[in-house]
């Protein structure tokens, strides 16, 4: 029988709570979530904060750039019961449960040093783990040698032997727009999981999961935890 498979909620629980927050990763936990995808910018002084975009514009209505703000000027854009959080508090609210992780999305290098040493002084090494670009797993791994790794790829074929050989990922993430049988086989036949992202339509959820996925990241986490759990051949954690 199969294993469970891993869900993963997408920037927290996006459909409840406004995404990367603090109320989303919350939710998500409470959802059902293995593991809360956040993503991580830095400051002007070089604190990794939950943001995706390199601006504050999207959620928050503000043109600066994330990185000529400081932490402390964040605060000023704060609303009742919602701010920008930092690592360090979305760390402490997984600390809090019994199993799940923190799954960070890097898209370059540069907040990797800061990042890890954020984790590693919260002694939470074993609570995390890390998604994003080569360049940014590459930092990751040299920081974190046993670091969790989840490579994000957009191509329909496994990465060099080398890069593979270098990295040592845990995972291999597509899209899963590029996920099929052959992928699925390839894949394990490396030893690796196959990741997909971001699954969002019951329908889809299930295709992934016939197909042998190992791990989906969804904006709709309760949704995927119910098909997870309900789908013939995968076992519950017990």
């Amino acid at each position: 029988m199969k294993s469970r498979v891993r869900a993963v909620a997408h920037r927290g629980d996006p459909y409840q709570h406004r995404e990367n927050t603090l109320p989303a990763v919350s939710a998500a936990l409470v959802a059902g979530a293995d593991a809360v995808e956040v993503d991580v910018q830095l400051t002007r002084d070089g604190v990794p904060v939950l943001l995706h975009d390199r601006t504050l514009e999207r959620l928050w209505n503000d043109p600066r750039q994330v990185n000529r703000v400081t932490a402390e000027q964040l605060a000023d854009l704060a609303t009742p019961g919602l701010r920008i959080p930092t690592l360090s508090e979305a760390l402490a609210v997984v600390a809090q449960t019994d199993g799940p992780q923190l799954l960070i999305d890097l898209d370059d290098a540069q907040p990797a040093a800061a990042t890890w040493r954020t984790v590693s002084d919260l002694n939470l090494a074993d609570r995390v783990a890390f998604c994003g670009s080569v360049a940014a797993m590459l930092a990751v791994r040299e920081l974190a040698p046993q670091a969790e790794i989840s490579l994000t790829w957009s191509r329909p074929q496994l990465p060099k032997q080398r890069l593979l050989d270098e990295l040592r990922p845990s995972y291999l993430n597509p899209p899963f727009g590029l996920v099929d049988e052959r992928l699925v086989a390839t894949v394990h036949d490396a030893g690796l999981g196959l990741a997909t992202w971001t699954v969002d339509l019951r329908r889809t959820m299930r295709r992934m999961l016939d197909l042998g996925v190992d791990s989906l990241t969804s904006n709709r986490v309760g949704l995927l935890r119910r098909t997870i759990d309900q789908h013939p051949g995968i076992r519950r954690a017990m």
